[in-house]
């Protein structure tokens, strides 16, 4: 798990679908933090490599999709729809996971436009992905701090058990952070292991 908390989840008592839910956050963060750093260097007129920034916004893009959105959305549906959740809760974890694909999108086809070689004024460029970073964070933080605690105490073993028989993709291998870094991301993982 990098030796790094992100949330106050017990992690020995959870189920393994929480387990990994919360390491991929760790491993979000960690980007993030990366987006961070090319923030700053944008900001100091410095060089970044909009390259291996499209590298994480795909990997953020495709692996929430894919995998990760998928498997929190299981589980928040079992939540709401077996415990009592306050309509709040559910309207914004709801809204945020919207909100993160649209913006995700957004930011990856401006991206898209850069690595074309148009113009983009810098200053657009950091504050959308000054408004990724703090949106993603967001969501990660209000997930750790709130919502997975309140599901941790919530949920029983049968429960854990149940989701875990409905969960379609067990199989599937995180394709950063996993035993094999598919080719895609080689620089990524390359650069992540030199910070």
């Amino acid at each position: 798990m990098n030796g790094y908390t992100l949330g106050y989840i017990s992690l020995d008592e959870s189920s393994i679908m929480l387990k990994i839910i919360h390491n991929d956050h760790v491993n979000m963060s960690l980007l993030l933090k990366l987006l961070r750093k090319n923030i700053r260097l944008l900001e100091a007129d410095e060089k970044v490599d909009y390259r291996l920034i499209k590298a994480i916004i795909t990997y953020l893009r495709q692996y929430a999709d894919q995998y990760h959105h998928p498997m929190e959305d299981l589980i928040y549906d079992y939540y709401i729809k077996y415990r009592d959740v306050p309509d709040e809760i559910i309207n914004r974890l709801s809204q945020e996971h919207q909100t993160i694909k649209k913006v995700t999108i957004e930011f990856d086809e401006l991206l898209d436009i850069i690595l074309l070689d148009a113009i983009v004024p810098k200053d657009l460029f950091i504050v959308k992905l000054q408004e990724f970073v703090d949106l993603q964070s967001s969501h990660l933080n209000y997930e750790e701090k709130e919502i997975l605690p309140l599901i941790e105490k919530s949920l029983t073993a049968d429960d854990w058990k149940n989701l875990e028989q409905q969960w379609q993709h067990k199989d599937y291998m995180d394709p950063l952070f996993g035993s094999n870094v598919t080719t895609q991301y080689s620089a990524l993982a390359k650069h992540i292991k030199e910070e």
